[in-house]
């Protein structure tokens, strides 16, 4: 049985792609979409908040990766393609020797305090390599083993919605545009100084008190497609980067 594609739409209110002048349009442009890969093991999965933040710096570890960036880069007209058009994340799950065929692919393993994820370059909507065709995108649940701490002073935090219930595949998918967004908004001296923070961010389910403000703040904020789990144009994630204008302690 074929599996459901995540289709969330990532939007801020001055972002749109980087490599084009004019905002294209994206529905019509080719569709690919980022794949991620999650190790759950039966007996030692991880926590959902470390599942959540290693996502998001898998996402932008690609994003800064020589393979991406530089003009003959070998992943780096995927990456322009992906970004052209919708921007689209996946994230499945491995185990065992799921796990060790997709660690075979091109592709980065970012690891958290018990948290593996792989990410791997962008591939056609309809094209996935077999050995990642054929891993479950249900089954991500994940628990918190204790409630995470305040986020330390300085530390980029991406906010999720208080009000919006998701699979933890599914937030780590939207933990992922959030980091994206963010990183559209910086500078080059900027991005450098998050990469050589091993892109240290925070993942933080936001007081319901405090939603409104971060939503109307000028923060990039992620908006879904509605194709799955939420309707659509529900805001999910702000991402909060202290280099931004409208950015919280």
């Amino acid at each position: 049985m074929s599996t459901p594609v995540e289709r969330s739409t990532s939007t801020s209110s001055t972002s749109t792609s980087p490599f084009r002048d004019e905002a294209p349009d994206r529905d019509e442009a080719p569709q690919f979409v980022l794949p991620l890969v999650v190790r759950i093991e039966r007996d030692a999965p991880p926590g959902r908040t470390d599942a959540l933040e290693t996502a998001a710096r898998a996402v932008l570890t690609l994003l800064a990766d020589e393979r991406s960036t530089a003009p003959d880069g070998e992943w780096a007209e995927a990456v322009r393609d992906w970004q052209d058009a919708r921007i689209r994340k996946v994230v499945r799950r491995a185990r065992g020797a799921e796990w060790r065929r997709a660690g075979a692919l091109p592709g980065i393993t970012v690891t958290g305090d018990a948290a593996e994820v792989r990410v791997f370059p962008p591939v056609p909507l309809d094209a996935w390599p077999k050995d990642l065709a054929r891993l479950q995108v249900s089954g991500t649940e994940l628990d918190e083993p204790q409630p995470p701490a305040a986020p330390a002073p300085g530390v980029p935090v991406l906010w999720m919605n208080p009000d919006v219930a998701m699979s933890a595949g599914k937030a780590m998918a939207q933990a992922g545009h959030g980091a994206q967004l963010a990183w559209w908004e910086l500078s080059a001296e900027e991005r450098a100084a998050w990469a050589a923070s091993g892109f240290r961010l925070a993942v933080r389910t936001a007081a319901p008190a405090d939603w409104p403000r971060l939503t109307a703040a000028g923060l990039p904020v992620v908006r879904d497609a509605g194709f799955t789990e939420i309707a659509a144009g529900s805001c999910t994630v702000v991402a909060a980067h202290p280099a931004l204008k409208g950015a919280t302690p």
